[in-house]
């Protein structure tokens, strides 16, 4: 299998590019808006044909280039169904299977980073997008966060695959690349399996991060699959948009510092 893994410096941001040598069939993931040009052109230059775009949540902190790559190549978005993404081509559901040549990927439900995670998992490889990173995990205090289920997510779905697993994050801010289930189990402070359900949700409480500097923007066009217009950022317009699409938690997006 070819694989590659991408990233934007800015939001420290990883994308992944998985494809089929046979058939050229090709997957990307986490794609970013800025770099839409680099990532078109390395799949050119290796001969690949993009048949999907998948996403692991609607992202708060950058811009999917989903939308473009389906424009440009035509490639189907995929997102977990209760993503809440409006013109996704694939809703996915637990377990659901994406195939290209003879390569898949099973749809794994990872809710706690907010209701829509899904994480990837094939070929000895889990792609868990804000659930679980190296020796951490996503915050929980907003997007329909749950701390508690973001451990059950974890434990029940990441952490009990094989130990040789190798997984690979959307994010990291200080230079790994990639982790294993057996590192994580041992060396994860929050969610490794010394730490206990309780201790994590205090843990998680008592956080008091800043807002995200780009959700305003980002999640209302991560619900159109990155083809929105970019609204002025403004407190209240994440939660207008919440309320469109039907989100009963619309009114927690009020405010800063959540």
């Amino acid at each position: 299998m070819i694989f590659r893994q991408l990233f934007d410096p800015e939001t420290s941001t990883y994308t992944y590019l998985l494809a089929d040598e046979r058939t050229r069939e090709a997957v990307l993931i986490d794609s970013v808006r800025e770099q839409f040009e680099r990532d078109v052109a390395l799949l050119e230059q290796l001969e690949l044909r993009l048949v999907f775009a998948l996403e692991t949540h609607v992202h708060a902190d950058h811009v999917t280039a989903a939308g473009r790559l389906r424009e440009r190549l035509g490639a189907r978005i995929g997102i977990g169904g209760k993503s809440g993404v409006r013109n996704a081509d694939l809703l996915l559901g637990d377990g659901d299977w994406i195939a290209f040549g003879s390569h898949r990927l099973e749809a794994r439900a990872t809710p706690g980073h907010t209701s829509g995670c899904t994480s990837y998992v094939g070929d000895g490889m889990a792609f868990t997008g804000d659930a679980l990173l190296i020796r951490g995990c996503g915050r929980t205090d907003f997007q329909e966060g749950d701390a508690r289920a973001l451990f059950h997510s974890v434990r029940s779905r990441i952490l009990s695959l094989p130990d040789a697993t190798l997984l690979f994050p959307a994010h990291d801010y200080h230079g790994r690349s990639v982790t294993t289930v057996s590192e994580e189990k041992r060396w994860n402070p929050r969610l490794g399996l010394a730490q206990g359900e309780e201790r994590f949700v205090a843990l998680m409480q008592g956080l008091g991060l800043p807002y995200p500097k780009r959700m305003d923007e980002a999640v209302p066009a991560n619900l159109h699959a990155g083809l929105a217009p970019a609204a002025p950022p403004r407190a209240e317009r994440v939660a207008e948009l919440m309320d469109e699409v039907g989100r009963q938690d619309a009114a927690q997006w009020q405010g800063a510092g959540i």
